[in-house]
Parts: structure tokens; C-alpha cells; sequence
């Protein structure tokens, strides 16, 4: 039998678990200074072609939006996103309580279109009243969106373009981001993604992982990024157990086909 419940209904691939048994003695250093947190990220920068890129490895979904837009946007900002985005609809209103606001727009077939972010912020900007306003810091995507679908290269280009005409952050939520790359249907990079965002994660808890999230920052992270992610309950003490999943993940290219396994159940 399939189930297709949720991308929680099991524990952690096999090869994860035999790492975390087999390096489970070793005497290492906490809060990711050890050598598999370290290996992992250089195999992350790699994959991403950006070997200046900072990487941090985080516990969840939640507590990385979280964390990532509360570090990038002042306390007058707000963060643009789909309605059905998931930083709209399925956060508990994590990203609220850091305060943020979330300005949902209309969305087609999940997808936010650059010019629905393009014309919010113009009207924006022409109100004589914006400084009354919450200012849009920052732009949301899901990529696979909540609906599965998929943006193009051509989609994040627009997205991107306007993002940076109005020096406003992308950033990407990459969750379930391994079946987006793997899609017989995308024309999207690991590359391309780091090209036209600011930051976006690489989803491991949905994608074989116990647990934990890949945080990338193509150029350069927020000042104090780490301290933040602290000071929000977010820093693993056992840093260990995030670097050798991911490390295990991006060895053999395990985290492709784990994402091509899934897509090809789904086929059957």
C-alpha cells in the first residue's frame, strides 16, 4: 500500500540513520562547528555553484520563516506572499508574532506573478499616505508552491527583476524543494535559485531527513544571523545531528534521489 498522507509518516532514510549511529560516539564540538556541519555546507555551496554562499542549518519549516524574515526586514516592514502561501495560511501566525506583517496578494495556481508584486508596489509608493503604512521589506515564494506547482526560470526572473528594482529580498521556501529539481517538468537549477534569490532553504524534513533545513544565503547573511537564530529558540546545542544528515544528503547525490524516488511513487 502507498500512503500519501503527509511527508511525515516516516522517520529518516536509511543512509541517514546509519551515519548518525556511526558517528553517534564522536567526541565533537556543538552549535554546527563540527566537521560534518562544516562538510555539509561546502557540498551545499557546490551544489548551489556559490562558494562565497553562507549556509546555516536550522531545526524546521516554521522557525526558519521565521527566523529568515524577521533577520531581513525592519520592524515598519511587512513580507509580500500568495495568499495560499504558507507563511499566510499555515505558520500559526509565527511570522505575526515576530512583527511582521504578511501582505497576502492573489496568487494563480499558487504561484505569486511579478506583475501583481509589481502593481501592489507602485500603488504603494503612489499613496501620499505610505509612511502611514507597513512598507513591503521583502518577497515570499514556495517553490514547489502549497499547490505543486512549479515556477519556470522565466517566472523567478520577473519576480526577481522587480525584487530588485524595488531592492526588496526574494526569498524562496524550499521545504519540498528536492521535487521541484528533480520535476520532469522545470527548466530550474539549484543554480538558477541562487542566482535570483536572496536567501532559500533547502528542505530536508520533508525530503528524508529526521529533521532540519539548509538556510542559504547566496551573497551575504544578515548581521548577526546566528545570534538571531539563537535568540529565537532556533540553534541547535547538537549541531551535529542537522550537518550529518545534510552532509549524508549531498553525498551521492542521495537528496535527488530520494525526490526522484517520491515523484516516481506518485507516478504509480
Amino acid at each position: 500500500m502507498l500512503f500519501f498522507v503527509n511527508d511525515y509518516c516516516e522517520g529518516a532514510h536509511e543512509a541517514i540513520l546509519r551515519r548518525l549511529v556511526e558517528t553517534n560516539m564522536e567526541k565533537l564540538p556543538g552549535y554546527g562547528f563540527d566537521k560534518y556541519t562544516e562538510s555539509a555546507k561546502e557540498k551545499i555551496r557546490n551544489a548551489c555553484g556559490c562558494p562565497e554562499a553562507e549556509v546555516y542549518l536550522l531545526g524546521g519549516g516554521t522557525q526558519t520563516n521565521a527566523v529568515v524574515i524577521a533577520s531581513m526586514l525592519n520592524r515598519y516592514e511587512g513580507v509580500i506572499a500568495a495568499e495560499t502561501g504558507h507563511v499566510n495560511g499555515h505558520e500559526a501566525g509565527a511570522i505575526e508574532y515576530t512583527g511582521h506583517k504578511v501582505l497576502a496578494l492573489p496568487q494563480v495556481n499558487g504561484k505569486l506573478q511579478a506583475e501583481t508584486v509589481k502593481a501592489y508596489v507602485e500603488r504603494f509608493y503612489g499613496d501620499a499616505n505610505h509612511e502611514h503604512m507597513v512598507f513591503p521589506g521583502m518577497v515570499y515564494i514556495s517553490h514547489p508552491t502549497e499547490y505543486g506547482t512549479l515556477y519556470t526560470k522565466k517566472e523567478l526572473e520577473e519576480l526577481s527583476a522587480v525584487c530588485r528594482q524595488y531592492e526588496m529580498p526574494l526569498f524562496l521556501d524550499g521545504a519540498r524543494l528536492g521535487y521541484g529539481l528533480v520535476s520532469k517538468e522545470t527548466d530550474v537549477t539549484l543554480e538558477d535559485i541562487a542566482r535570483l534569490t536572496d536567501v532559500f532553504y533547502i528542505g530536508g524534513t520533508k525530503v528524508g531527513a529526521l529533521c532540519g533545513e539548509a538556510v542559504v544565503f547566496p551573497k551575504k547573511a544578515p548581521k548577526y544571523f546566528m545570534t538571531l537564530v539563537k535568540q529565537q529558540g532556533a540553534l541547535l546545542a547538537k549541531g551535529r545531528l542537522a550537518g550529518v544528515q545534510f552532509d549524508t544528503l549531498f553525498t551521492d547525490d542521495l537528496y535527488c534521489k530520494i525526490s526522484k524516488n517520491a515523484i516516481e511513487t506518485a507516478d504509480r
